[in-house]
């Protein structure tokens, strides 16, 4: 026999061999058999479990501590679909008279990831696994990239900043384990006075805040995270931390068009495919005067109806007083799901969630329809995400994915270009101030208390004595004595200038968003002891609207945000290292309109 014949019977057989061979289904059709598989062969309460978010600290947990053994049990037990995942805490003296102990720490990422792992072996059916990684997963995880807030983006004023940030916050999440990021916020903060919201919104423009949620939407998109959309129908126009009480958002369906809803058109035609409901209540959509949580004409009505919204839909956290103080974790979770919602979220008690489910069933409140069609939702996420094919992940590539130079370069940029000069009546920025010359740095604080993580002035001081050593730096607070105010107010004129650095936060769960009135006074005074060679400038980090009251400060420079970068950024616009480039996405009443941008000295 030849050696061509050989090879042409080979071939022969090859080919009717692969002709033979059946292909592969396409992946929606192997997808959607997997959910509807999943879906028949569950039981009622297996059902219920998959509507349940729990949560966890991503702090050590060893196998036998009672912490992970009660995770473990809400996966085998309470067969819950997902886990979110928060940083740490740390215990503190239970003293009174000083409050300045910090509770909060972040979590580690190799312990998110592996604790993730060990709960997904668990789980019969893959688990859905969401953060509050508004402004990047160094939110909640050491390590990870920490993003400027939403409203420094805004000041940017280019989207595709906030794509590339989502971008970024998708791969660290899925490096650990974390599919759904409950973020961008697209709430339009028209109120001065909001309390929660404040820079975690990118603005009071609705067209602007629509642009950047739906190219943070597009980011995390690209990078095999679910975005979702917050606080629906819309938190900024209100004056109640939702953590403390329930807000009431009394505006008609044709103000809402116009300004709330906007920005969630925009995202959801971007691509998210969940939106977290907002604990708010909306007398002019539902006369029941519930809390949209609660509210089947919000839900259903006005997000599923008129919106044409098909995915995801998260309660914000059950937790909060503005629900858990209204009645019980089962209730609750069973008037959420009644009203429309998927996802029940992080409530104070996940097995009395169930049960509360399972008693609305029962009673015929709930009906196995509406069940179904909440789980066949989570399902098809979960194969969405091929979390059918691949629930684990690779920890060895953690570090190599979490955090990193480049993704903090992306940051960095931010946060320069969003510094905002927003007033400058003496032309006092950049300083033009010798190296040799005396400079009072004065950090002045909301309150001392909860600065655990991020520490006022631990990088903006050392800056500052860098480029000027003879820099001497106090701290003020509420709970400064008059003693002491009084002696900063007699030591400033000895000083060639003044520097201020104001740290006010909007801090969920606080309620406060103001200096003390003692120290306004204070400051106002300082400001007009400056001249034009005695400079008097104060920089803004945290809650930007504060610089209405303090007027008389001649210059101004706004950062919207806290930390490490912001602090850096300051003093490289003080210094003229960079210009100030932002404009100001919101108004500041009886300072400077939203878009305004004050131009710095050559």
């Amino acid at each position: 026999m030849s050696r061509r014949f050989v090879i042409s019977v080979a071939l022969v057989a090859a080919v009717v061999s692969g002709a033979a061979r059946p292909k592969a289904p396409p992946r929606d059709a192997v997808a959607a058999r997997w959910v509807e598989k999943t879906l028949a062969s569950s039981t009622l309460d297996e059902k219920i479990g998959q509507l349940l978010v729990s949560s966890f600290e991503s702090t050590y947990l060893p196998d036998d501590s009672e912490a992970f053994i009660r995770l473990a049990n809400r996966v085998t037990e309470t067969h819950v679909g997902g886990f979110l995942v928060f940083g740490g805490t740390e215990a503190i003296p239970p003293v009174l008279l000083n409050s300045s102990y910090g509770t909060v720490i972040r979590g580690q990422p190799l312990e998110a990831a592996v604790t993730l792992n060990r709960l997904q072996r668990l789980a019969k059916v893959p688990l859905l696994n969401a953060a509050d990684f508004e402004f990047g997963v160094g939110m909640r995880i050491a390590g990870g990239t920490e993003f400027p807030r939403a409203m420094a983006f805004g000041a940017t004023g280019d989207p595709s900043l906030a794509e590339r940030a989502g971008r970024i916050i998708a791969e660290e999440s899925r490096a650990i384990g974390v599919h759904v990021d409950f973020a961008p916020v697209a709430d339009v903060n028209n109120n001065p006075r909001n309390p929660v919201i404040n820079t975690r919104s990118f603005g009071e423009d609705p067209a602007q805040v629509g642009a950047m949620a739906a190219a943070f939407v597009r980011g995390l998109k690209a990078g095999g995270v679910l975005a979702t959309l917050k606080h629906f129908p819309g938190h900024g126009d209100t004056d109640i931390d939702t953590h403390l009480g329930l807000p009431v958002l009394p505006h008609d369906r044709a103000r809402l068009d116009r300004v709330e809803l906007p920005p969630f058109r925009l995202g959801l035609a971007a691509g998210a495919e969940a939106v977290m409901v907002a604990h708010v209540e909306l007398p002019a959509l539902d006369p029941a005067k519930v809390p949209s949580t609660f509210s089947q004409p919000t839900i259903d009505g006005l997000l599923r109806h008129d919106l044409g919204f098909n995915g995801l839909v998260y309660t914000d956290s059950m937790s909060m007083a503005a629900i858990a103080a209204m009645t019980s974790p089962g209730e609750a979770a069973a008037r959420a799901v009644e009203a429309g919602a998927d996802l029940v979220a992080h409530s104070p008690d996940d097995v009395a969630a169930a049960a509360g489910i399972r008693a609305a069933f029962d009673r015929g409140e709930i009906t196995m329809a509406r069940i179904d069609s909440s789980v066949r939702r989570v399902l098809t996420a979960k194969a969405r995400l091929r979390l059918d094919e691949s629930r684990l992940v690779d920890v060895e590539r953690v570090a190599a994915s979490v955090g990193g130079r480049a993704h903090q370069a992306v940051a960095r940029e931010v946060s320069e270009r969003s510094v905002t000069l927003v007033k400058d009546a003496q032309s006092q920025v950049p300083l033009n101030l010798a190296r040799e010359k005396g400079v009072l740095a004065i950090s002045v604080l909301d309150y001392p208390g909860g600065w655990r993580i991020i520490s006022p002035g631990r990088t903006f001081l050392p800056a500052l004595k860098a480029r000027w050593p003879n820099v001497t730096a106090l701290e003020l607070s509420d709970r400064s004595t008059a003693a002491e105010r009084e002696l900063v107010a007699a030591m400033a004129p000895r000083f060639d200038a003044v520097v201020l650095g104001i740290y006010v936060r909007a801090a969920s769960g606080s309620g406060r968003i103001d200096l003390a009135p003692e120290l306004v006074r204070l400051v106002n005074a300082l400001g007009r002891q400056a001249s034009p060679s005695r400079p008097v400038v104060a920089c803004f980090f945290g809650n930007p609207y504060v610089a209405a009251s303090v007027n008389d400060v001649p210059a101004m420079l706004l950062t919207y945000d806290f930390g490490d970068l912001a602090e850096t950024s300051a003093v490289r616009v003080l210094t003229g290292e960079i210009r100030a480039t932002g404009r100001l996405p919101i108004t500041i009443p009886g300072l400077e309109r939203q878009g305004r941008q004050v131009e710095e000295r050559d």
